[in-house]
Parts: structure tokens; sequence; C-alpha cells
């Protein structure tokens, strides 16, 4: 499969193309963002663009995908909720809305979070947001769209946070973090078990478009390279 990868500098982008790459059945990886990759490999390609909101001049290099991993996020931390919705609602639908026109056969995959909320009604700004963004996705007309929500995610395979106070905390909490997952894997989950679900749902689909943490665990273990 040719797989497009969104936000591939982040945490979790990371750890997704990191089981691109070592899947035998992808043969393709192109990682469109701002900040070029350190990692060089024979199956990824980058394309650097300034500007996520405007991707008309990219279009014929977006064509003939399979799947688009889309793992560009923001904290809401600080931020109004235009601002928010600005970064996450309006980022993502630009991209969404590019690709559905122009690989209507593409499973498309966005990383949300637990805690989101479907009716946009919660208390929380960030909870609505990322619920009015999953439902304006599960709207375009992909051959299928599934929102993923893990908790807690622990990044693995040398995979860092960009923000140096996560980076932090996951170093300092790492061992922690490995003994939790392994005696409640509902709480916890990793950047590896992220990526080799995605991979799973492209391949077999999943139950439901809206992917909470035990069926990211459950899809994984379908996942094999």
């Amino acid at each position: 499969m040719r797989v497009l990868l969104f936000g591939a500098t982040g945490m979790i982008g990371q750890g997704v193309l990191r089981e691109c790459l070592l899947a035998a059945d992808v043969q393709e990886v192109v990682a469109v963002g701002r900040t070029p990759l350190t990692l060089e490999h024979p199956k990824l390609h980058q394309v650097l663009h300034a500007d996520m909101l405007d991707l008309q001049a990219l279009e014929n290099l977006l064509q003939g995908f399979d799947a688009c991993f889309f793992c560009l996020g923001v904290s809401s931390a600080g931020m109004n909720e235009t601002r928010y919705t600005h970064l996450t609602y309006d980022l993502t639908l630009v991209a969404a809305s590019t690709l559905a026109r122009l690989n209507p056969q593409m499973t498309f995959i966005y990383v949300s979070s637990a805690g989101t909320d479907s009716s946009e009604t919660s208390q929380s700004m960030w909870a609505r947001v990322k619920g009015k963004t999953e439902n304006a996705l599960l709207r375009l007309p992909f051959k299928a769209v599934y929102v993923f929500r893990p908790g807690l995610i622990q990044p693995l395979h040398d995979v860092r946070s960009k923000t140096p106070l996560y980076a932090l905390f996951y170093t300092v909490l790492g061992p922690l973090l490995s003994l939790v997952r392994r005696i409640k894997p509902g709480w916890v989950v990793s950047t590896e078990t992220v990526g080799r679900a995605m991979l799973a749902a492209v391949r077999h689909g999943a139950p439901q478009p809206v992917v909470e943490q035990a069926e990211i665990h459950r899809l994984a273990s379908l996942n094999n390279r």
C-alpha cells in the first residue's frame, strides 16, 4: 500500500512512521509537513510545505494513495476556542476534503483523543472541537474513515515528544508506564501499538468508525508485517 502521513515529526507520527516502514506490504510512505525529517529510508519520501491550510500546489503529489494517517495535533493549553478550532478543525478539514476528492478509495485515519465529545456540547473546549472535527471527517466520502482515541501514550523505540515538558515526563515515568501497560493495557497504549493498529484498520477494517483505546489494542494484535 501507499501511505500518506501528516505529522511525522510528532510523537505519535514518529511511531506510526516506524511501523509503516517496517511493514512488508507498505511500499511507500510520503510524509507531508513543515519540518524536515532526519530519517532516511528507501520507502520514505518527504514533501515539505509551509502552508498546511493551502494544499493546492501539492495536489499532483497527493493522488494514488491507499491510506492517510493524520497525526497532526496541538495542545489546547493557553489557546482560546477560535485559535484551537483553526489549528484543529480547519487545518484537518482542508487536508481531508482535498484528499477525499483526490483519493475516494482511501482509508483516512485521524488521531483524536480519549474523552472527545461527539455531541459537541462538552464543557471542555478541546473535547467539543475534537468532536466537531471527528463528525465532519466521518461525513467525507472516503472508502473508510476511522478516528482513533488513544488515552495515555507511551513512546517506544527512541520516539520522543517535541515538547520538552512532555519529553521529560516520559523519560522520568517511562518504567512506570511500561509496568502499567503490562498490568492494565487499557490504561496506556504505546506508539508502536497505535501504528500497528492503524495499519490493521487499513488491512482489515474496524468494527466502528470511532476506535477507542481497547479497540486500538485489539487491532494491533491482528497486525502482522
